[in-house]
């Protein structure tokens, strides 16, 4: 895990360059929850097919290899789009003793998944990519991404951390920009820790078996 866990009952970190965004373990709870998500509801997947055939990973193909590819092109998103993801997804999971989510090319993922999404999951997370790059136009005259990294820290912290003087009410009409923000927090999640890198992170010790698997060997007849 990262270096920083702050307690979850302590304030957000105060702005600094130094200090991470979010901390690993808002993310880690981000990622399972928008797992849940995609387990209750096919309305809600991650990423749905639309055409009822073999996908290229069914048929064998490894696009892993693509993705490393030093020539890689985006499927989905324009180059704006990615440089956009590559910079909040590098806010919300920076690299700090183990690697982040630029390393785990989260991005590159997101823009694979989401080339194979529905109209309206992809026009979602647009929006919410846009919002972005919105805000930052209004409050700073420049695209997210060329933002520094303390100014793009301190559009994205009242997103992530915002200040709600009462719970009351709060739940019907969530404010637009954390919902954008949660949106991509939530799929950037998910991008990272089911990745080699976040799998690493979490404990996996690159093993893909830990020794023959062994069936019940009792006779059927013995079960009721």
């Amino acid at each position: 895990m990262g270096t920083y866990r702050p307690d979850s009952n302590l304030p957000s970190p105060a702005p600094g360059p130094t200090s991470p965004l979010i901390n690993r373990r808002d993310v880690i709870r981000a990622a399972l929850l928008a797992g849940a998500s995609c387990a209750l509801g096919p309305a809600l997947s991650f990423a749905q097919t639309a055409v009822p055939e073999l996908t290229p990973a069914q048929r064998g193909w490894d696009e892993s290899k693509n993705l490393a590819d030093p020539n890689w092109k985006p499927a989905f998103l324009n180059d704006g789009q990615n440089e956009t993801l590559i910079a909040v997804s590098d806010l919300i999971i920076p690299a700090t003793d183990t690697p982040g989510a630029k390393q785990a090319m989260v991005n590159r993922y997101l823009d694979l998944v989401l080339a194979g999404e529905p109209a309206e999951s992809q026009q979602k997370f647009l929006d919410s990519l846009n919002y972005i790059d919105s805000e930052s136009q209004r409050l700073f005259t420049k695209e997210f991404r060329a933002l520094t990294p303390e100014d793009q820290s301190d559009l994205l912290r009242p997103l992530a951390y915002p200040l709600r003087p009462s719970h009351w009410g709060n739940e019907d009409h969530p404010d637009l920009g954390v919902t954008h923000f949660d949106r991509l927090k939530s799929m950037i999640a998910v991008a990272y820790y089911t990745s080699e890198v976040g799998q690493r992170e979490l404990g996996w010790d690159g093993s893909f078996t830990h020794g023959p698997f062994q069936g019940c060997e009792h006779p059927p007849t013995s079960h009721k």
